[in-house]
């Protein structure tokens, strides 16, 4: 890998910046993997989701459970992300320069889902997300300025899928998932004059992967839904500008997003009140190394993570006909144990999430609901030769609405 900057005997990998930006990317579109995307889900952090199937979200969450839904159903989300991150420098930290400020920011979330039914045993569906924002942007000063400034991202992803009703009480589906992203990024790189120059960072992927569901209807009042996700590894193409001296180059980096499982049960103890839970897992211990090509050579970012588990569970309370209130809570292992690993502009960590919604039946084929996510991204220590210290605020807010027709 050929180097671009000295500094104190440092050695400055441009690849480290730009495979740790593209991480971020995938990560906040879909990795590490959010779930708060304005469905009705969001109301118990994600608990139940591959079993409730109770609107045309499940084309989202178990393409399996689109077979308990008669006719053809509509659902639109909207909502806003805010990122709340601000990082304390240790005194000790070997690059002088302030604490960054407050680095995140509002993201707007938008989704559609549509289940329409072939027939009584066959169904399908198709669903649309997209995210886009500036995730992350210090202050140039900063500390931690030589490892990321400022990003900015924007994916969308379309999943079509299939669903068929094997017996009473077992349903099957799968789908594919078609992902386009685009970054941008702005790095600060020191220079022999004695001044910081800049590298910015600009490029693009398409990719393409696959989802497998199933639905098991044990009684009237249980069920468990299984989702599976495949592997992906895009091959992230753009540009590279390093001013000064005034230098273009192409770039491309391929990266694993690991394949997952999610187990969802939904138990109705009575006509008021349910139990939902989910259990995941990640194969994050599969994200090794970043390998990174440019016109002046090609490497591997080592990055030592290790696999995730996801818990979640939540309560539904059917308050009349029209009212349904929620609330859950969910937590993610954290892929990183040693703080050597991690880099700021991938703040990842052990994850809590704290939530509540509602749903209203409006009239008898339109509804309306809402949700509310708090999630707490862990202190996030990073501790390596360019920055040393942790995040004294590292918490996203989500706040989506969610109307849906039966068509």
């Amino acid at each position: 890998m050929a180097t671009l900057f000295n500094r104190k005997g440092s050695v400055i990998l441009l690849g480290s910046t730009i495979g740790c930006t593209l991480l971020l990317s995938q990560a906040v579109a879909g990795g590490l993997y959010l779930n708060e995307f304005g469905t009705p889900s969001m109301g118990t952090a994600g608990a139940g989701a591959h079993a409730w199937a109770n609107d045309a979200s499940t084309s989202f969450h178990n393409a399996a459970g689109m077979t308990r839904l008669d006719g053809n159903h509509l659902m639109v989300t909207g909502g806003l992300l805010y990122a709340s991150i601000e990082f304390d420098p240790a005194p000790n930290t070997p690059v002088p320069g302030n604490d960054g400020g407050q680095a995140g920011g509002p993201a707007p979330i938008l989704g559609a889902f549509y289940v329409h039914s072939l027939s009584d045993d066959w169904k399908v569906g198709l669903n649309v997300i997209s995210i886009s924002a500036a995730i992350m942007d210090f202050d140039d000063n900063w500390t931690g300025r030589y490892l990321v400034q400022d990003v900015t991202l924007f994916t969308l992803t379309v999943n079509p899928s299939i669903a068929y009703r094997v017996n009473d009480w077992l349903s099957l589906g799968g789908g594919i998932g078609l992902l386009y992203g685009k970054f941008e990024e702005k790095i600060a790189a020191p220079t022999p004059f004695g001044f910081d120059g800049e590298v910015k960072i600009d490029g693009d992927d398409f990719k393409v992967g696959f989802n497998l569901n199933a639905l098991f209807e044990i009684s009237d009042a249980t069920r468990f839904g299984l989702t599976y996700a495949s592997q992906v590894e895009p091959t992230f193409e753009g540009d590279v500008t390093i001013t000064p001296p005034s230098i273009q180059a192409g770039i491309d980096t391929a990266i694993v997003f690991p394949q997952l499982i999610r187990g969802s049960i939904y138990q109705e103890l009575n006509e008021q009140w349910s139990l939902v839970g989910t259990i995941g897992w990640e194969e994050w211990s599969a994200f090794e190394n970043i390998n990174l090509s440019t016109a002046r050579g090609s490497g591997v970012i080592p990055r030592n993570w290790d696999d995730t588990w996801h818990f979640s569970a939540g309560v539904h309370y059917k308050a009349n006909d029209k009212w349904l209130l929620q609330c859950g809570a969910a937590y993610d292992t954290s892929p990183i144990d040693d703080p050597i690993n991690r880099t700021p502009d991938m703040p990842i960590d052990e994850q809590i999430r704290l939530a509540a919604g509602f749903q209203y039946d409006w009239t008898e084929k339109i509804n309306v609901g809402g949700a509310f996510t708090y999630a707490f991204y862990g202190d996030a220590e990073i501790n390596n030769d360019l920055l040393v210290g942790d995040f004294k605020s590292n918490d996203l807010y989500f706040f989506a609405l969610n109307i849906s027709w039966k068509l």
